[in-house]
């Protein structure tokens, strides 16, 4: 099977190519390195390096593999570590977490995002079930570098199964406690973590650190846990596949998977399609993105869902961008998917520009949108597309 190992799994520029076509690899093996923003690259199998482009490398993987991997540098600076190790944000963010976490939080907080608010995703709250003291260690380890003296868990009471794992897991840590978000959406976005948990409420544009707290997914304690602990590289994912799919409708979890293994694998392993599907959305239904039967799995990869085919619509079509959910290019991408004629666009009422990019000025709380529905009648819209808004 090949393997491909796409070089931009981060924020920041890809990641440049450090071995060569038909060269032997590890598992484990660094093959690719930063240049300026960005994160190490490692091998998620033993295999044959078969094609370097600008954009990836294609393994030719072996028959046989092993748990066996090489491990990274051992150091003493646990930043070092987590750098070494490529950890970025498994939330889907993609933030290289050795910069994140390079803060001094002055007795501040640590908070585990396990909000998990996309429907049909469920592996963070699987892993939550499965094995909870993980995330806890990578929680203290996090604590420990930025110097904080409280870590959170931050989760909805929906998950209940997850919040009474973790609620044992740390019912003797004097410093770590378990909060509860709101059950709505998008309750795991950062400035509503930080508003629900620590009653600061954040402008659109600032950041956690303006409230003396870091949030990181609990994937991605995972990892740092795994990094520091067993000097393991960012070799695998956890995932969910779901939807029009015989044996995963609503949602099967896979943890610990190659990176660079494509989508068609899990199909397969999710029995195949329910016919008739329509599209392959990589992530969650809100904010995911079109992919392919040879889409390959990345740090950043949450979702693998199959979609009901698309509707025809003839009618004129208006459409409403939201911040938290599906952005102007992905609502058009699904209008066109339906054979729409797109009259005109415009964007949710609580959207600001903030340095040239349009943020919620208060995520979780939507607005009515009579104004902009008005507007789009008068463009010629017959019907609406839009992502999140609950008007």
């Amino acid at each position: 099977m090949n393997i491909t190992i796409n070089l931009n799994q981060h924020i920041g520029k890809p990641s440049k190519p450090i071995v060569r076509i038909g060269e032997e690899v590890k598992k484990g093996q660094l093959i690719a390195a930063p240049e300026g923003l960005g994160a190490n690259i490692h091998s998620s199998v033993f295999g044959k390096i078969i094609e370097i482009s600008e954009s990836k490398i294609i393994l030719e993987a072996n028959d046989d593999q092993t748990g066996e991997y090489v491990k990274i540098k051992n150091t003493k600076d646990y930043l070092e570590t987590i750098k070494e190790a490529g950890i970025v944000g498994a939330g889907g963010a993609g933030f290289p977490s050795h910069i994140k976490f390079k803060a001094d939080l002055n007795g501040g907080y640590v908070i585990a995002n396990a909000a998990e608010c996309e429907p049909t995703l469920k592996h963070n709250t699987f892993l939550l079930e499965e094995n909870p003291h993980i995330v806890i260690r990578g929680l203290k380890l996090v604590m420990e570098i930025t110097n904080a003296s409280k870590g959170y868990i931050a989760i909805k009471p929906i998950h209940k199964k997850a919040l009474i794992s973790i609620a044992k897991a740390c019912k003797d840590e004097e410093n770590i406690k378990v909060k509860l978000l709101p059950n709505m959406y998008p309750a795991g976005d950062e400035r509503v973590i930080v508003r629900e948990l620590l009653g600061v409420v954040l402008e659109p544009g600032e950041l956690p650190i303006e409230a003396n707290a870091i949030i990181s997914n609990v994937e991605t304690l995972k990892n740092v846990a795994l990094a520091i602990d067993e000097r393991r590289p960012v070799i695998t994912k956890d995932i969910t596949v779901g939807g029009r799919l015989k044996n995963a409708s609503n949602g099967k979890v896979f943890l610990n998977v190659p990176i660079g293994m494509p989508v068609s694998h899990y199909v397969k392993k999710c029995g195949g399609y329910i016919k008739p599907y329509g599209e392959i959305v990589i992530g969650g239904p809100f904010t995911g993105k079109h992919g392919e039967k040879w889409t390959p799995i990345t740090k950043t990869t949450g979702g693998i869902l199959v979609s009901m085919p698309f509707p025809k619509e003839k009618r004129k079509v208006g459409v409403i961008a939201c911040e938290c959910g599906a952005q102007e290019n992905r609502l058009e991408e699904i209008a066109n998917y339906m054979g729409c004629e797109i009259v005109a666009s415009t964007k949710c009422k609580r959207m600001v520009e903030v340095n040239g990019r349009y943020r919620c000025d208060k995520p979780g709380t939507c607005p009515g949108q009579a104004e902009k529905v008005i507007y789009l009648k008068k463009q010629g819209a017959q019907v609406l597309i839009t992502g999140t808004c609950e008007d």
